[in-house]
């Protein structure tokens, strides 16, 4: 990966398990002053350190990001298709599911490619000829963590897979044989038990994208409580009391870990943390594009993860020419949401149901569910010729409401003649000579209409909208109303609602099914396009963007926060024969910062609890971690397909078969490279 923080020392020579098969024939990228053999330059520290960074070089944008997403989190309880077409039906329905689908391809070869970097980082490391031992310590420990890291993906998605820590001979590396999930887990156990021994509490030379000991722990937590799902033991003691003795441990001694949990949900996704985020425990760096290293063609490195689970606004308004400003919000030159043309992950009834929105503030925090034009005042202000994107004057972006707008999205006609105003206005700034523009929003105050630059306001995060939209909104055209309002109630709104449970399918009991477009009894019919919009991902900030790319962004991504070690915290209690009210108290800590008002946090509210279950550890898990890949995980590791998938999602339930789908397929392309392909085998594909 190329960026500021850590520059990747070696071009991909290939990826999969064929990359441990052969020594590669790159060269360094940044260190190789003399053009040395290689193995020269890798006993030399600076080389050796160079080469080192390659360890993260699968995980942004390549492993943290659409691939994997859709690995790691669809086919669950939590997510559906919005419509009856349905793209990777393969992940997303266990349908029409081979050894040749490319996401799972992916997913294998990214993690395949990074652990042989590891391996070999680890085994060069005694063979360094200067250097500090204790800088080369470090270093050893961030393999040996990553190692652990891409490893626990892959026996999660996988089983049972080759398990290799060395460079090992090309000609048995043709024929791999698989190890035991139980070799596995302790090989991973190992390496992230010395590494949280040997990695500093700060990232060596205060590289954020760098491991440390508060992420190895974090990790070690989680592959316990893994581990613990498939039974297995370190020696009298179960993974599952192991998971709850980390996790305790990394949460009443987080502050000497240099780990945070912050006090107001609100924070875990505001903008000004994105780069430096406090409750993050691992974290994949995004690019930066005011870094004089930046290069806007870097490939496999900017995710487009966040437009998956937004919705088409053009095919929900058309043209564009009533209540959408097509010019301003088009699928493909958004300049505030986005590029919304893919619309293929939408959030189950049982997801939305999880949210009490009157109290828990990760409603409006997780989802976009009013949707609003925006201006480019400040872009047109700072610009002589700014951008086409943000080339959009406050007249522009305001709707006036007419008869026929009225009637055709049953707005009340009283309203004809009164004004919608944009909710954002975005400005347009080169980042870097690569015309890689940002376009950072500020916020219209609702109230103050005259579109002067001076009224705009800086907030936390641009994507979080009012909760519950007020009567009298006038900065959105479109809205999706968690509390069902009666048509009396709709009536006092002059922008266009739809309750969210009228998106979906009544037939579909499981609520995975939403309405078809086509025929569905909305006005009009084609708002059940909509759906809310998973926004954790949308990276709206100045250097989240990738220029003129509508559908990639350039924020950090999450592998990691520290909220998971209280999840897992509670799971592990009840797995281990803790009590419920042990478990409540890890739980309780979530949900009271999530709380929109302190005097609220009471068991009347359902907000507090005083006995937890495991039915309310996989709805924190839900209201807290959705979309941050860890869904399917979850459900492997308490075998809990069959029962959540046929109580909330239908669609996935009617093609799940447990004697298969509880490992992924093996890629076809590993096996058509290896001399045991037949051997070996597909997992049952």
């Amino acid at each position: 990966m190329k960026n500021q923080f850590i520059k990747k020392a070696f071009s991909a020579c290939g990826l999969g398990l064929a990359l441990l098969l052969t020594t590669p024939s790159c060269k360094l990228d940044e260190y190789n002053p003399n053009a040395l053999a290689e193995e020269d330059v890798l006993r030399d520290f600076n080389g050796f350190r160079s080469f080192q960074s390659n360890i993260y070089t699968g995980l942004w944008g390549s492993l943290i990001g659409m691939p994997y997403g859709f690995l790691s989190e669809t086919g669950t309880d939590l997510w559906t298709s919005p419509t009856n077409g349905v793209s990777n039906r393969q992940v997303m329905r266990y349908e029409e599911f081979t050894n040749n689908f490319n996401l799972v391809t992916n997913t294998w070869d990214f993690a395949w490619g990074s652990i042989k970097d590891c391996n070999k980082t680890i085994e060069i490391a005694p063979l360094i000829k200067d250097g500090n031992a204790n800088d080369i310590k470090t270093l050893v420990a961030e393999a040996k963590a990553m190692r652990a890291y891409y490893y626990s993906v892959l026996v999660v998605q996988f089983g049972n897979i080759p398990l290799i820590t060395t460079t090992d001979d090309p000609v048995k590396n043709l024929n791999p044989t698989r190890s035991t999930v139980a070799e596995i887990y302790a090989q991973i156990v190992a390496d992230l038990t010395a590494a949280a021994q040997d990695l500093p509490v700060v990232p060596y030379q205060g590289n954020l994208q760098r491991v440390t000991k508060k992420g190895a722990l974090g990790l070690l937590a989680r592959v316990y409580a893994q581990g613990g799902g498939e039974g297995l033991m370190e020696g009298t003691k179960s993974y599952w009391l192991r998971a709850k003795e980390v996790a305790e441990d990394l949460i009443l001694n987080k502050g000497a870990y240099g780990a945070t949990l912050y006090t107001d949900f609100a924070q875990v996704f505001a903008y000004a943390n994105n780069r430096n985020n406090a409750e993050a425990l691992f974290t994949a760096y995004g690019l930066n594009p005011y870094s004089p290293s930046y290069d806007v063609a870097t490939s496999n490195s900017k995710p487009n993860w966040y437009l998956h689970f937004y919705p088409s606004l053009d095919n929900a308004f058309g043209a564009g020419t009533d209540l959408l400003k097509r010019g301003v919000g088009s699928n493909t030159s958004n300049a505030y949401y986005g590029r919304l043309n893919q619309s293929f992950i939408a959030p189950t009834k049982y997801l939305i149901n999880c949210f009490n929105a009157t109290y828990d503030k990760r409603w409006e925090n997780s989802f976009q569910t009013a949707f609003a034009n925006y201006s480019g005042v400040q872009a047109k202000t700072t610009n002589p010729t700014p951008p086409s994107p943000a080339n959009v004057t406050y007249a522009d972006a305001t709707v006036t409401l007419t008869a026929a707008i009225c009637t055709k999205y049953g707005i009340n006609p009283a309203f004809v003649g009164q004004k919608i105003y944009p909710f954002v206005d975005v400005d347009a700034k080169n980042a870097s000579a690569n015309a890689t523009w940002q376009y950072p929003p500020k916020v219209w105050p609702k109230g103050v209409t005259t579109g002067a630059i001076t009224s705009l306001q800086t907030v936390a995060n641009a994507n979080v909208h009012p909760y519950p939209l007020d009567v009298d909104e006038d900065r959105f055209f479109a809205y999706l109303s968690k509390d069902p309002l009666t048509p009396a109630e709709k009536a006092l709104r002059k922008y266009a609602v739809v309750n969210i449970n009228d998106l979906f399918d009544p037939a579909d009991p499981t609520g995975a099914k939403y309405k078809d477009p086509t025929g569905n009894g909305l006005t009009p019919i084609n708002m059940a396009n909509l759906f809310p919009a998973l926004s954790k991902f949308n990276h709206n900030f100045d250097g989240g963007w990738l220029g003129g790319n509508f559908q990639q962004k350039l924020g950090n991504i999450m592998v990691m926060r520290m909220a998971e070690v209280y999840l897992l915290a509670a799971e592990a209690t009840l797995k281990s024969g803790g009590s419920g009210a042990v478990a409540a108290g890890y739980l309780n800590e979530l949900r009271k910062r999530a709380c929109r008002n302190a005097a609220d946090f009471n068991t009347g509210t359902g907000m507090q609890l005083t006995n937890a279950t495991m039915n309310d550890v996989f709805d924190e898990y839900a209201r807290e971690l959705c979309g941050e890949f860890t869904r399917w995980a979850l459900l492997k590791r308490h075998r809990a397909f069959e029962a959540r998938l046929a109580q909330y999602n239908g669609r996935a339930a009617a093609s799940f078969i447990p004697a298969k789908h509880y490992n992924r397929p093996i890629p076809f392309s590993f096996l058509n490279t290896i001399n045991n392909g037949s051997e070996f085998g597909t997992n049952g594909y």
